[in-house]
């Protein structure tokens, strides 16, 4: 193992912020990369909190879970924002007020967009589109093809494609790209300019002292660009379908557990081919973001392996997973790795150690420290400095949500060990995730904005309205980034302090 993981991933105390880009306001169908990203990372800045963490921005299937995604390294292009393409010339404004209340608005922005680019070369940067396409080859060649065909076989699972295509017989796959070129093309554009807005964005982020903290989960979708380009890193049977796959068992979310659905590693495959699917996942997160969060980071040391035919994830069991194998290989690669491991559920004194062994802060959730144990570890008394706190997360209701839904004993105990604040929740929480020994405290935007439990963004478990929640900025009151500010500088978070 290199000396890489001396160097920590959370180099001093910040505070940051819990929104996902989708969250943002604005009249498009969700939040995305335009005027409102910006307008928001000056109020970041304005408040003092350096660190802007989201959920994967990867795109998104029919759920809107931005954990089931057709590509771990594509960008998902619902977040690609028209009124950039409008300052860019690419866009009529007249298309997008003429559109506006469509479904299709963004798919037909980008495609009109597409061919104003191609119609006038001389105008627009086509040496930039070559570069971008060569560059992200790795993954954009088979990903472009598989949303091509995706199209073609009006969205059918790739196992479901005729048999040469789904095993990807070297001769039908060359016919597909002939004959689907203008398809690949379109999503190839699609992606440059999605990687194009983001890097502008994260310029402007990082030159107003603002790092973007990025979300990495650690499974893929089964109908996914990488598992149809590589099945043999993938538990499958012969056409395609899975064996087994990804949950986790009865926990603190759910009495019956979570069946994700996904996939599950042949870690002996990956470990065969030395790890280059992990190596060039992490060069993609890596190029976008300047922390990770690593999700679900005990299914490293062992998974919870539930077979295919079970409708719930109680019968399952632990598989042992090559974590340790894998993080020698990436440090190998990339130094340092500024990763944070989602090491919430059960955690296993061998999940501890494998964390630890790298240097990965782990998480700390405010939420479930009351439960009356003294050496509860998510106490802020009991944080480590190497951990980032939260006062809840996307997976948790808002923090007022969680206060008002306690029993009478529970919310007596949180009053007083909160010292009887004469704030009103969830102040007093955040006071004390901002006072944490750990170095970073990112704290939910519903918080800031004391947003009950109406405005929680998933319920983990269910399938139906999650992912959908925005702010307004007229939830913002006046003086919420000053406030804000002072509690940053009296708690020794501010960027810019010793």
């Amino acid at each position: 193992m290199s000396d890489a993981v001396s160097k920590p991933s959370l180099d001093r105390r910040r505070a940051g912020v819990l929104l996902h880009i989708t969250s943002l306001p604005g009249e498009a169908a969700t939040g995305d990369l335009g005027p409102e990203a910006y307008h928001f990372v000056d109020f970041l800045a304005s408040a003092g909190i350096s660190v802007w963490q989201m959920l994967s921005i990867s795109p998104t299937q029919s759920d809107g879970s931005p954990y089931q995604s057709c590509s771990v390294h594509a960008g998902n292009p619902e977040l690609i924002s028209l009124s950039l393409l409008v300052k860019q010339g690419l866009l009529d404004q007249q298309l997008i007020e003429k559109r506006r209340l469509l479904s299709q608005c963004k798919e037909q922005g980008i495609l009109q967009a597409w061919k104003t680019f191609n119609a006038q070369p001389e105008k627009f940067n086509t040496d930039e589109l070559s570069r971008f396409i060569s560059e992200n080859s790795y993954w954009l060649d088979d990903y472009a093809l598989y949303q091509a065909l995706h199209k073609e076989f009006n969205d059918a699972a790739w196992w479901d494609w005729p048999e040469a295509l789904r095993d990807r017989n070297p001769q039908a796959i060359a016919e597909a790209r002939a004959r689907l070129r203008r398809s690949v093309d379109f999503v190839c554009f699609e992606q440059f300019l999605f990687y194009q807005q983001w890097f502008e964005l994260k310029t402007y982020a990082n030159r107003h002292g603002v790092k973007l903290f990025g979300d990495m989960p650690i499974f893929v979708a089964h109908d996914s660009a990488e598992v149809w380009a590589r099945p043999e890193f993938f538990a499958l049977n012969g056409e395609g379908h899975t064996q087994v796959v990804a949950g986790v068992p009865p926990d603190y979310f759910s009495e019956t557990g979570q069946r994700w659905g996904n996939p599950l590693y042949r870690w002996d495959k990956l470990a065969d081919d030395n790890f280059s699917f992990w190596i060039d996942r992490m060069k993609t997160q890596l190029h976008l973001f300047d922390i990770i969060r690593i999700d679900h980071f005990r299914g490293f040391e062992s998974y919870w392996e539930i077979p295919s035919s079970e409708k719930h994830a109680i019968n399952g069991k632990w598989v042992k997973a090559l974590g340790d194998e894998l993080f020698d290989k990436l440090h190998e690669f990339y130094d340092p790795l500024p990763l944070v491991a989602e090491d919430l559920g059960i955690i296993t004194k061998e999940v501890d150690v494998l964390r630890k062994k790298y240097g990965l802060p782990g998480m700390k959730i405010l939420q479930f420290a009351f439960s009356g144990e003294p050496d509860n570890p998510y106490l802020p008394y009991q944080h480590p400095v190497n951990a980032v706190v939260y006062t809840g997360t996307h997976d948790n209701d808002t923090t007022l949500g969680w206060y008002l839904s306690l029993d009478d004993t529970t919310r007596h105990y949180v009053d007083e060990y909160l010292g009887y604040s004469k704030e009103p929740m969830p102040w007093p929480l955040i006071r004390h995730a901002l006072a944490s020994r750990a170095r970073l405290a990112v704290i939910p935007m519903q918080d800031f904005l004391a947003l009950d439990g109406a405005h929680r963004m998933n319920l983990p478990g269910t399938m139906e309205g999650n992912w959908q929640w925005r702010f307004d900025w007229k939830q913002v009151e006046s003086d919420l980034a000053e406030r804000i500010r002072h509690r940053v500088v009296m708690y020794n978070r501010l960027e810019s302090s010793s």
